[in-house]
């Protein structure tokens, strides 16, 4: 299995667009190509859990963790804010927002792209969002070899 890529980003939008980057970029050295669609779907996983831990699980002076692994079969996001107490709905959960509503697009966008997803307490206190994306059995076997 490839080196995981663990990154701490400032919890601003420029640290979420910084998220997006670092993850295509290391997408494509494990052999993901670039416009592939596990690269879009990841793409959008990671844009989207990284502005929901900017937006809602922001502490000040605090950054959100990104972590990006290639287990066996899937690539693995994760990412991680300091703000236990304020979860996001369980997978099955997520409403859909009303047409007129400015948020609350987010996990209904990362429930429709990833194969799996869920949301993790962890130590110290916070919580860890996991999204998975399974690959192709050509792409595992590129990414088994990295």
């Amino acid at each position: 299995m490839p080196v995981p890529l663990t990154q701490r980003l400032s919890a601003t939008p420029r640290g979420a667009r910084l998220a997006r980057h670092l993850v295509l970029n290391q997408l494509h050295d494990w052999g993901i190509p670039h416009g592939s669609d596990v690269s879009e779907a990841v793409a959008v996983i990671v844009a989207e859990l990284a502005a929901n831990a900017v937006t809602h699980g922001r502490v000040p002076g605090r950054d959100f963790e990104l972590r990006l692994s290639l287990p066996t079969g899937s690539v693995r996001i994760e990412v991680s804010d300091t703000l236990g107490e304020q979860r996001p709905p369980k997978p099955g959960d997520v409403r859909r927002p009303h047409s007129l509503d400015e948020h609350g697009r987010g996990l209904v966008l990362v429930e429709a792209v990833a194969d799996r997803w869920e949301v993790l307490d962890r130590e110290p206190p916070g919580k860890t969002v996991r999204a998975e994306v399974d690959l192709p059995r050509w792409l595992s076997l590129v990414g088994a070899r990295r």
